[in-house]
């Protein structure tokens, strides 16, 4: 036996081995869950990290600012001024008129001017935007008066309101979506992720230039995908209907949302299970839009009126020219003049669901989180090319989780293609673009050069889908895992 100082060493350095095992233990298992996706959300790793990621944001929200500077489509131009007007006369009807009128045409919402044709939290959104202007500035948002009110400071306001829903909504919706998603990936990826989304000029162009609230809705639905990739999906049945109920466009991604979920739910040991699972994310739904409608519930005829405001059928298939299958065929097939345009709704809808089919039953029979963001991009192209009445921000929808994927996929976002194929993609458009800028188009065909620029870029479009849908179909379904329904 060794003298008592040695004893007391020993036994302290065999103290100090078990600490420093069950250290690497415990980081391994907090290696382990996170991987699993089910901790709580957390600001990402070093601080040379969140640096990075604030520098990002910041860029970001100053680009936006500029954009804002400058003025919008229909500024000064009676007798409807434009999307600026849009939004602040739902602002003056939100807040001057009782909620059973702000989707009925009366004597003070005259729904030939700027109605309201967006679900209730688009109506909730204006009534707290248009409150807080009317504390700074009550002129601008006076019922009756106030029609194409544009004093700088008013529209100050107006753009700081996008401003902050972008800051307050869909900055952090990106920001966890990125730490879920990429949180394998090295901190330079994910830095690149998060630009990739919130730098894309699409979006700032037609919020903070073109004055929408587009934010509101993506950055709820990008909180719902957030909330499907780190198996939080009683949250994702709270978050994707709230994006639903602002804009109804974000029904592009609802196939993919149902589809990725009821294959979660099949993946339970059990039929029980699955149909308890099925149960739960199904009432969170329907308690989530019961509450969202819950205004307009006090009679069937108030709530029939809100429907009636969403689907813009008197339209017709296609309005303006949009890079879609209706308007890129409709050179040589004239659709309009072919089917009256009950029948042209019908043929969008089973053209829509058909296209959305092989993403659906893709999800549901081998679910995955890349899988998911691949379905959501898959949908919404497929909404995107065949559905009734298609808008030219409708783009936005693919665009998301295109963006979302960049990482993970750039080939979505850029041709890595033989060289000569992309040399002609460029110079057909740059040929298209010349055309349009320096030539006049024939009196019979005024348009024809959009037309011409639409059908080029559907052309490119087509392959995108073709092998983004490929591509889904060849992913594995994720190994099941402990899943966090709260």
């Amino acid at each position: 036996m060794g003298p008592p100082d040695f004893q007391h060493k020993g036994r302290a350095t065999s103290r100090n081995i078990k600490l420093e095992k069950a250290k690497e233990k415990e980081r391994a298992n907090a290696a382990a869950v996170k991987s699993d996706h089910t901790v709580e959300w957390s600001w990402p790793y070093t601080s040379r990290y969140r640096s990075t990621c604030f520098l990002v944001l910041g860029f970001a929200f100053l680009l936006r600012y500029l954009v804002s500077l400058h003025s919008y489509s229909g500024a000064g131009t009676p007798p409807k001024f434009g999307d600026y007007e849009a939004q602040r006369h739902w602002m003056e009807i939100t807040v001057n008129t009782p909620v059973e009128d702000w989707y009925r045409n009366t004597t003070d919402n005259d729904l030939t001017y700027w109605g309201l044709d967006y679900p209730p939290l688009t109506a909730y959104q204006s009534f707290v935007h248009g409150s807080v202007i009317e504390a700074l500035q009550p002129e601008a948002v006076a019922l009756h008066t106030s029609r194409g009110f544009e004093s700088p400071s008013s529209k100050m306001l107006m753009r700081w309101t996008v401003l902050s829903s972008d800051v307050l909504l869909f900055f952090p919706a990106v920001l966890w979506f990125i730490n879920e998603f990429y949180s394998d990936y090295r901190e330079k990826q994910r830095v690149w992720a998060l630009a990739m989304v919130l730098l894309h000029p699409a979006l700032m162009l037609i919020d903070h230039g073109h004055f929408q609230y587009n934010c509101i809705s993506l950055g709820l639905a990008i909180a719902g995908a957030a909330a499907v990739v780190s198996k939080r999906e009683l949250w994702a049945c709270v978050l994707f209907p709230l994006s639903l109920n602002h804009k109804q466009m974000s029904a592009y991604y609802a196939p993919a949302f149902f589809a990725h979920l009821l294959g979660r739910c099949f993946q339970k040991n059990n039929l029980y299970k699955s149909t308890i699972a099925f149960v739960k994310l199904g009432v969170t739904v329907i308690l989530t839009f019961a509450v969202c409608w819950w205004p307009f519930s006090e009679s069937k005829e108030t709530a029939l009126q809100v429907l009636s405001r969403l689907a813009p059928m008197q339209r017709g298939i296609y309005e303006d020219y949009v890079a879609n299958f209706w308007c890129g065929t409709a050179m040589v097939f004239k659709w309009k003049q072919l089917f009256p345009m009950a029948f042209l709704a019908k043929l969008a809808l089973g053209t829509t669901v058909s296209a959305c089919l092989p993403s659906m039953v893709q999800q549901i029979y081998a679910p995955s989180r890349k899988g998911f963001l691949y379905s959501m991009l898959n949908c919404s192209l497929a909404f995107y090319f065949f559905s009734y009445q298609v808008h030219e921000k409708s783009v936005l929808l693919p665009i998301i989780p295109a963006s979302l994927l960049a990482i993970e996929e750039p080939q979505v976002l850029q041709w890595k293609l033989p060289t000569w194929f992309v040399a002609v993609s460029v110079s057909g458009a740059a040929v298209l673009h010349l055309m349009y800028f320096r030539l006049h188009p024939p009196r019979k065909y005024p348009f024809l050069f959009e037309a011409l620029i639409m059908a080029y870029t559907f052309a490119h479009f087509v392959p995108l889908a073709l092998y983004t849908n490929w591509k889904q179909w060849l992913l594995p379904k994720d190994t099941p895992v402990k899943q966090k329904l709260t």
